[in-house]
């Protein structure tokens, strides 16, 4: 006996892992393995033979066998595959036809007749009576979905979980019913609690949409993530700007103080006519100084708009009133109407983020573009500035010119 079942299960399990399709999430290998242990588990308080408990066992290995072939009888596509198994194995007619019988009674829909008939039904719903009822029945409601393309609802799964419990089901051996009833008991409850929840969830959401007929206007609110990124994307925009605005100020600043240091220090030296050679290097310096200045006033000026919108802008949907630009000369009740009609409608309030997202774009290009040119003049003016002075320098005095080239060198590297 014990050998016939252990060749019985290693034969079973290297065939469902080779054959079974991957889709059946709850009958497989698991399932099989649940059936046989509680097929033994039964079995133990009944009064049964050796030969009967190998023919339960055998069966429970083999029950479920025939969905490697179809979905659709497959109790009789598994009969054949324990047939040839035990005829390779030399089992009696007597075993074959009772595996055979046992695994056809596992049918959906059959009533067992025979005490172990009773027992492998019972082990094959024991998931009924047990706690893990809810994880394996959605096992079964995936495996459905996968394998029949049959998608329910969580009101359409309960309600066909409960009639299959109320009406469809019963233990059938005296074990099972003292075992596993309570805990069956337990799994409907919480099922008809489940479905009498969303019964009523249900019911809220009918009267929420019935009061929300009863609003003439319904102003259609932006999506979490549609916010989220208009939100985001907005302030990235604004940490640039301030980013760039402290660069040109910092910019301004430091060519200011050049600019007042070369006012009072060079050019009050160059009415003596020996330091005539200083006239260029500090035009030159002044030059680039300046140019650098008003490079970075117009990265940071700030553009006038006419600050007005009529109601045909509005009612066409050419004004972005999100931009201050638009709307400073307005008074506060044409101001507070074009809002309104603006929230009214979901296109043109996203249109106006859109449009105001667009154009702090447009500003950015043009304030890094600047900022940019800025900092070019000012490294170029540097440079150049440095070399006119020494070569003003040298020049003048080559000595002198040869230590002002070597100072700055060492300066510079």
């Amino acid at each position: 006996m014990d050998t016939l079942i252990i060749e019985a299960e290693k034969f079973v399990i290297d065939f469902l892992n080779t054959n079974l399709d991957s889709k059946f999430v709850y009958h497989n290998l698991s399932h099989t393995k649940r059936v046989v242990s509680k097929t033994e588990e039964i079995s133990e308080g009944l009064s049964l033979s050796e030969i009967e408990k190998e023919q339960l066992i055998l069966a429970a290995w083999f029950h479920d066998t025939g969905y490697t072939k179809s979905m659709d009888d497959h109790e009789d596509k598994g009969v054949a595959i324990a047939t040839d198994f035990l005829k390779m194995h030399s089992a009696t007619e007597e075993t074959i036809t009772a595996v055979s019988q046992l695994i056809m009674a596992t049918k959906i829909g059959h009533k067992p007749q025979t005490q172990l008939e009773k027992v492998i039904c019972d082990a094959d719903c024991s998931h009924i009576g047990s706690k893990n009822f809810s994880d394996l029945t959605e096992l079964l409601r995936k495996e459905w979905e996968l394998t029949k393309d049959r998608v329910l609802t969580e009101s359409e799964w309960l309600s066909e979980n409960i009639e299959f419990l109320t009406h469809s089901h019963k233990f059938h051996t005296t074990f099972a019913s003292k075992n596993w009833e309570k805990q069956k008991g337990k799994n409907l409850a919480k099922l008809l609690k489940d479905k009498k929840k969303i019964e009523l969830e249900g019911s809220k959401l009918k009267q929420k949409k019935a009061e929300l007929k009863f609003k003439q206007e319904k102003i259609e609110l932006p999506e979490r993530g549609i916010e989220t990124m208009f939100r985001v994307a907005l302030r990235n925009h604004i940490t640039l700007s301030d980013i760039a605005d402290t660069k040109a100020n910092i910019l301004l600043s430091v060519n200011a103080i050049i600019i007042s240091m070369v006012l009072s220090n060079l050019v009050s030296k160059l009415d003596n006519p020996s330091n005539d050679y200083l006239i260029y290097p500090t035009i030159i310096f002044a030059t680039f100084t300046v140019i650098s200045m008003v490079l970075s006033i117009l990265a940071t000026r700030p553009n006038v708009t006419q600050g007005k919108f009529s109601k045909e802008d509005v009612a066409n949907k050419k004004v972005n009133l999100l931009f201050f630009g638009n709307f400073h000369h307005m008074k506060l009740d044409d101001f507070e109407w074009g809002m309104n009609e603006m929230m009214k409608d979901r296109d043109y309030l996203y249109g106006s983020l859109t449009k105001d997202l667009y154009f702090l774009g447009l500003v950015l290009n043009r304030k890094y573009s600047l900022l940019r040119t800025t900092y070019t003049v000012f490294m170029v003016g540097i440079v150049v500035s440095v070399l006119s002075f020494v070569i003003a320098f040298y020049t003048r005095d080559p000595e002198a010119g040869r230590k002002v080239h070597e100072t700055t060198t060492a300066l510079l590297y």
